[in-house]
C-alpha cells in the first residue's frame, strides 16, 4: 500500500511540471486505464495515473474558467459577494468578488478587483459593480514571482478595476471582518496590523518595511498563519489533558487520549476557521489532524506514512496547491524534521531540541529556496532561535486569548496592548538584525550544481557516524559559487526586464555591467525593488559600472533608490539630473560621449534643444561585432527629427521603441532611416495610455520589424554580437501560461 500512496503523490505533484494539460479525451482514457489497472500488479502505475489524472481534471476545470478573451477590457456591470476579508491598499480596497453574474456574459467565479477611492468594503456584503475586466496575468520575469501561477492557484479567474458601483445587501455573517474591527479599534503599541496577522491571517495591514524584514530574517512564517501557529494550539490543548489525567484531575470514565486528540483537533480547526480557511490552512489542519490521529491509532506506522497520507490528502482537496512555493516549504520542512529526530539513537537535550531544528531546517531547506528561487536568510537560525518562542509562547496566546476576551471591558484590551508591545519589542529586534545581514538572493544555479547541493545538505541531515557525512559540507556551498559561463568578448547580454508601464534593461560585456533604467515606483510599489534587483542578483551580478537614467519619470527611474541602496554603483548619469536623489550623484548624458567594454562600444545621445521631461532623454546605442542596438527612452518627434542628423541615425537591428510605443513617438522618417530588424517594447497590459498605438504598430509592421512587447511575452533576452533569434520568458513552456500567438 505504501508503494500505492507513493505512486498517487507523485502523480499528483506530476501536475506542477507540465508544459501543457492533456486534452480532455487523453485524459479520460487515462482515468479509465487507470481503473482498469487497479486489480492487477500493476497498482503504483494505476495509482500514479489516477493521482495524475485527477489533478490534470482539476487544473482544467480552473482554466475553463478564465475570463474568455472577448471580455478582456470591457466594463461590464457584475452582481458578487465579497469574499474573504477586503484588503485596504494605500488609495483603496482591494477584495475577491463571488458568485460572479452579468447580463448575457459567463464570468468567472472568482474576481479579484481593486477600487481605487472606493467606499468601505466589508466582507459577505454583496455588490453591483461596474468593472473593467482583464484575464489573470501579471509580470513575467526569468526568475520573478510568476502572479499568474498565482492567480490560477487561488482559482482567481479574472481581474478588474472598479469604476462604480452600489451595495445591493449587507455583510451576512461577516463575523471575521467584525474582529478585525475591534483589533483595529484597540491599542496594540502600533502593533494592530502583525495581531490582525496572527489571529486572522489576514498581513494586508503590515507595512512593505516589516515584511522585509521578516523576508531577511526569514520569520515570515511566523506572521502567516500556518502549521506552527495551528500546531501549537493543538498542542496545548493535547498536553492540557494530558496533564489532568496525569495528576488524576480527568475523569476516569473518560478514556483521555481519544479526548486529548479530539479536543485538538476541534481547537486546531477552529482557529483555521478564523484564519479564514485558506489553502495553507487547509494544509495545515489536515497535517495536525493525521498526526493526532498517529498518536491516538497509527503509531506502528512511523512517521514517514502519515506525511505521505498528508501529502496525498492536500492534494487531493487542492491538486493546484503544489504550484505555489509554500506547499514544498512546508512539507520539506516537516520532512527534514522527521529525517533529523527519528534517526536519532537517544533523546536530545533540552538545549539541542532548541537549537538543532533551526540550523537543521536551514540545511534542509536551503536546497528547496535555491530551486523556487527564493530569497535565502542568512540570519534564521539565529532569529528564529528567539523569535519562535516568543511568538509561540507570549505573542500568540496573549493575542488570541485578548481576542477572546474582548467582551470584558479592559481585559481585552489590556491582553492586546501587552501583544503588541511583545511583538513591537520582536520586530525591533529583528529590524537590527536585518540591517547587519539582509537576505541573500542567490545568482541561478545549473540543474546539475543543484543535485550535487540537494545531496549534500541530505547527508548533512543523517546522524553523526554516517560515512561521507562530512563531505555534505563542500557539496551544499557548491551551489554557493556555482562557476557561470561569462558573455563571449564581442558581445553584449541584453536583458528587457518585464516590469509593467515602465523600463529597464541589463546589459552585460565579459567583465561590465550597465542598467539602462530602473522600473517604475509608485508610492510603496517600486518595482526597482521588487523586479529589477532581484533580477541583477540571479544573474550574479554584484555591483553598476553604470546606471544610466534615460530622464527623470517615475516609470524609468523611480527604481533607482532601491537600487543604489542594494548594491555599489560605479557611476549615475542621467538625461535629466533635476528630479533625481541627490544621493545618487548623477552625472548628466553628454552627447557624443564614447567608450568600449570587453570588445563592445557604447555611444551617447541628447537632443541638445531639449528643456525638460521625455524630450530629454540620454539615448543610447550599443555597438557589438556589428550588431547595434538602440535605447531612446521616451524621446518624442521633435527629438526623434534632430537625431536624423546624428551618427547614431543608422540602419539599427534592434531598436527600443520610443516612449513605450506611444502615438507621439516613431514618426515613420525615423522608423524608415532606422529601419529596425527587431523592436522592443517595455509596457503594462491594458494600460491606460493605449501604448501601443496602432499607428505606431502599422509603422513597425510596415518596415517589417519584429516586435517584442512584453506585455504578451514577458522579459525578452537577446545576445547583441551574435546575430541570434531572442529567447522570451513566456516561450517556457508552463500549463498555465497561454501559447504565444
Amino acid at each position: 500500500m505504501r508503494a500505492g500512496m507513493f505512486a498517487f503523490a507523485l502523480g499528483l505533484l506530476a501536475l506542477r511540471f507540465l508544459p501543457a494539460l492533456p486534452p480532455t479525451g487523453w485524459l479520460i482514457a487515462l482515468l479509465v486505464l487507470a481503473l482498469m489497472l487497479l486489480p492487477f500488479r500493476t497498482y503504483p502505475l494505476a495509482f500514479f495515473l489516477l493521482g495524475l489524472s485527477w489533478a490534470c481534471i482539476s487544473a482544467q476545470w480552473a482554466l475553463d474558467d478564465r475570463l474568455r478573451p472577448a471580455l478582456e477590457g470591457q466594463t461590464r456591470w457584475v452582481e458578487g459577494q465579497v469574499s474573504g476579508l477586503p484588503q485596504q491598499t494605500g488609495d483603496g480596497v482591494r477584495f475577491v468578488l463571488t458568485d460572479s453574474r452579468s447580463r448575457n456574459a459567463r464570468l468567472p467565479k472568482r474576481i479579484r478587483v481593486s477600487w481605487r477611492g472606493g467606499p468601505p468594503v466589508r466582507s459577505g456584503e454583496r455588490w453591483r459593480l461596474a468593472i473593467t475586466l482583464k484575464r489573470p496575468a501579471g509580470l513575467l520575469n526569468f526568475h520573478g514571482f510568476d502572479q499568474e501561477a498565482w492567480l490560477l492557484a487561488q482559482r482567481i479567474g479574472a481581474t478588474g478595476t472598479v469604476k462604480d458601483g452600489e451595495r445591493l445587501a449587507p455583510a451576512t455573517a461577516a463575523w471575521r471582518d467584525s474582529v478585525r474591527q475591534r483589533l483595529l479599534a484597540v491599542d496594540a503599541q502600533g502593533r494592530e496590523a502583525g495581531l490582525i496577522a496572527l489571529v486572522l491571517g489576514d498581513g494586508s495591514g503590515l507595512a512593505a518595511a516589516d515584511w522585509q524584514v521578516l523576508q531577511d530574517t526569514g520569520t515570515v512564517h511566523l506572521l502567516v498563519i500556518s502549521g506552527q501557529h495551528i500546531g501549537l494550539l493543538a498542542g496545548l490543548i493535547y498536553g492540557l489533558i494530558a496533564g489532568l489525567a496525569r495528576y488524576g484531575f480527568w475523569p476516569r470514565t473518560w478514556p483521555w487520549l481519544p479526548w486529548a486528540c479530539g479536543l485538538a483537533f476541534t481547537t486546531a480547526l477552529g482557529y483555521g476557521l478564523l484564519a479564514g480557511f485558506g489553502v495553507p490552512v487547509q494544509r495545515a489542519c489536515v497535517m495536525v489532524g493525521l498526526v493526532l490521529l498517529w498518536r491516538w491509532r497509527l503509531r506502528h506506522l512511523g512517521l514517514w506514512r502519515p506525511l505521505l497520507l498528508a501529502l496525498n490528502g492536500v492534494l487531493v482537496l487542492e491538486p493546484l496547491a503544489s504550484v505555489q512555493p509554500g506547499f514544498w516549504l512546508s512539507f520539506a520542512a516537516v520532512a527534514v524534521l522527521i529525517l533529523a529526530f527519528g534517526g536519532r539513537l537517544g533523546p536530545w537535550s533540552l538545549w539541542q531540541a532548541w537549537t538543532r531544528p533551526q540550523w537543521l531546517i536551514a540545511i534542509g531547506l536551503f536546497p528547496v529556496l535555491l530551486v523556487l528561487g527564493l530569497p535565502i536568510s542568512l540570519s534564521a537560525p539565529f532569529a528564529n532561535l528567539v523569535a519562535v518562542p516568543w511568538i509561540s509562547l507570549v505573542v500568540l496566546p496573549l493575542a488570541l486569548l485578548g481576542s477572546a476576551l474582548l467582551v470584558l471591558p479592559f481585559v481585552g484590551e489590556g491582553l492586546l496592548w501587552l501583544a503588541g508591545g511583545a511583538l513591537d519589542a520582536l520586530f525591533n529586534g529583528l529590524a537590527w538584525l536585518a540591517g547587519r545581514m539582509p537576505a541573500w538572493i542567490p545568482a541561478e544555479v545549473p540543474p546539475g550544481y543543484w543535485l550535487v547541493s540537494l545531496l549534500g545538505a541530505t547527508l548533512l541531515l543523517l546522524p553523526k557516524g554516517v560515512p561521507f557525512r562530512v563531505l555534505g559540507w563542500p557539496m551544499l556551498l557548491l551551489a554557493v559559487f556555482p562557476p557561470r559561463a561569462p558573455v563571449p568578448d564581442g558581445q553584449v547580454e541584453v536583458t528587457q526586464l518585464d516590469v509593467g508601464q515602465g523600463q529597464s534593461l541589463i546589459l552585460r560585456t565579459r567583465h561590465h555591467t550597465l542598467l539602462y533604467d530602473a522600473g517604475p515606483r509608485s508610492g510603496a510599489f517600486d518595482l526597482g525593488a521588487r523586479v529589477v534587483l532581484p533580477s541583477l542578483r540571479k544573474l550574479g551580478i554584484g555591483e553598476l559600472d553604470m546606471l544610466l537614467l534615460s530622464h527623470a519619470d517615475a516609470d524609468h527611474a523611480g527604481g533607482a533608490a532601491a537600487i543604489a541602496k542594494g548594491m555599489p554603483i560605479k557611476r549615475v548619469v542621467g538625461g535629466e539630473t533635476e528630479g533625481l536623489p541627490i544621493s545618487l550623484g548623477t552625472q548628466p548624458c553628454v552627447s557624443g560621449e564614447r567608450w568600449t567594454w570587453d570588445g563592445v562600444t557604447f555611444e551617447l545621445w541628447q537632443w541638445p534643444d531639449a528643456i525638460s521631461g521625455n524630450a530629454k532623454s540620454c539615448v543610447l546605442q550599443v555597438q557589438a561585432k556589428g550588431e547595434r542596438l538602440l535605447l531612446t527612452g521616451d524621446i518624442d518627434r521633435a527629438a526623434e527629427h534632430a537625431m536624423l542628423a546624428s551618427p547614431l541615425a543608422v540602419p539599427t537591428d534592434w531598436l527600443q521603441a520610443p516612449h513605450h510605443g506611444s502615438r507621439s513617438s516613431s514618426s515613420w522618417p525615423f522608423v524608415e532611416r532606422l529601419a529596425p530588424r527587431s523592436v522592443l517594447i517595455s509596457r503594462g497590459r491594458s494600460n491606460a495610455f493605449g501604448h501601443p498605438h496602432p499607428q505606431m504598430m502599422a509603422r513597425y509592421q510596415r518596415s517589417g520589424s519584429q516586435v517584442y512587447d512584453t506585455a504578451e511575452q514577458g522579459a525578452v533576452r537577446l545576445r547583441l554580437g551574435a546575430f541570434a533569434a531572442p529567447v522570451v520568458a513566456r516561450s517556457q513552456r508552463r500549463f498555465w501560461r497561454e501559447r504565444l500567438p
